[in-house]
């Protein structure tokens, strides 16, 4: 880890290093031709990430009609909801619990459980 950190701020110190010696010796339109295709590029990504974000539904400015579901799959719908089991009631599951043959010590069990 130390490693790591060590390369990285020897990358960050010749970073500042060489925009310090550019603006100084080629002034900051220098800095600003050497930047530009990174801004374009930061651009463009922002740009596609709004309009991904934006969903089909919104791009065209039209509003999607609403379609009215059919009998036969709200009765669908309903026999769904009525077999799911209350919130209240327990699954009955095929299983069972095996006690061991070792026996039980207090003496064993962790003292902070």
């Amino acid at each position: 880890m130390i490693r790591h950190a060590l390369i990285f701020w020897i990358s960050v110190i010749l970073g500042v290093y060489g925009l310090v010696y550019g603006v100084t010796n080629f002034g900051f339109w220098w800095l600003f031709m050497q930047l530009l295709p990174t801004l374009i590029l930061v651009g463009l990504l922002v740009f596609a990430y709004r309009l991904a974000m934006k969903g089909p539904s919104y791009g065209s400015g039209r509003s999607r009609p609403k379609v009215k579901p059919s009998q036969k799959t709200m009765a669908k719908v309903a026999g769904v909801r009525k077999t799911q089991t209350a919130p209240g009631k327990r699954k009955t599951y095929p299983f069972q619990v095996i006690e061991g043959s070792k026996g039980k010590n207090d003496d064993q069990l962790p003292k902070y459980h």
